[in-house]
């Protein structure tokens, strides 16, 4: 009989981190699930003998290491690692200031790394795992006005994470990254975006703009966060599960785009790019 896969998944108070640890219960499948609000979490689950609700601050390594040996004494392994949690930043570049910035680092990849750090050994002695990191199509496709730091978050999520595919790939590892798009979750409500303390009057436009377009969406968002939830758990199912993987239609053609304007950019400048090599 084969043995079942015991999750690990951060961010579970709310979206998608909530769909995925209430689809694995579902099934039976154990599952550690950490938050910043233990009482919350439980109150939404409800009680289960496969379910351990963590209360982990991801920015303390120390907060990381015991979450994940408490998973591990209480199923006896650990076998799918999802970074989920995060939290996005609106404001202009300009107007965010150092320390905004670093906050929004600290969580979205320094508490990812912390995660991935803390449980390589345990998958590593196992010989299999996988790390599932939740990124955004904001990882791939910068061009958001007044979300440059969130998206530069997640373009280091991207990065590190195909650079950690190839690093634990000898020791029987995967990873992947999840690229959502606009899924109806309550990402852009208030609590879940946070604007500069110092705003500047210059960038007014850009303000209203995605203020705007974030109100227009909210409730409207075109993906089911219960199919993302389905899938994240089918890809951790196969054999070969993807490198990337974007959900939502307007991720794919978001996509799409951009590789289409990467693939002309290429050939429009290809002579340039070509003139700077060495003479023979």
């Amino acid at each position: 009989m084969k043995q079942q896969k015991v999750w690990f998944v951060t961010g579970t108070s709310k979206g998608f981190g909530l769909s995925i640890v209430k689809q694995l219960l579902a099934q039976g499948i154990p599952v550690a699930a950490t938050t910043r609000n233990v009482e919350e979490l439980i109150k939404a689950v409800g009680k289960d003998d496969n379910f351990l609700p963590l209360a982990v601050d991801l920015t303390s390594e120390k907060s990381v290491a015991d979450a994940l040996a408490t998973t591990v004494n209480r199923f006896g392994r650990v076998d799918v690692v999802v970074n989920n949690a995060g939290y996005g930043l609106v404001g202009g570049l300009e107007e965010l200031t150092d320390a905004e910035g670093r906050k929004n680092f600290d969580v979205n990849v320094f508490g990812l790394l912390h995660v991935v750090r803390k449980a390589l050994p345990y998958l590593r002695a196992q010989g299999t795992g996988h790390i599932i990191n939740f990124s955004s199509i904001g990882g791939f496709v910068g061009s958001f006005p007044g979300f440059g730091i969130y998206c530069a978050t997640k373009f280091a999520v991207n990065g590190l994470t195909e650079a950690l595919a190839a690093e634990v790939k000898p020791f029987g590892i995967h990873a992947t990254i999840v690229a959502p798009g606009y899924f109806r979750t309550n990402f852009l409500a208030s609590d879940s975006l946070v604007a500069p303390e110092n705003m500047i009057e210059a960038y007014t436009n850009v303000r209203e703009s995605q203020l705007q377009h974030q109100q227009s969406l909210d409730g409207n968002q075109p993906g089911d966060p219960e199919k993302a939830a389905a899938a994240v758990i089918e890809i951790a199912a196969v054999d070969n599960p993807p490198l990337y993987l974007y959900l939502g239609e307007d991720a794919y053609g978001l996509a799409q785009q951009k590789l289409d304007t990467i693939k002309h950019e290429l050939e429009t400048w290809k002579e340039l790019t070509l003139s700077t090599a060495i003479e023979a």
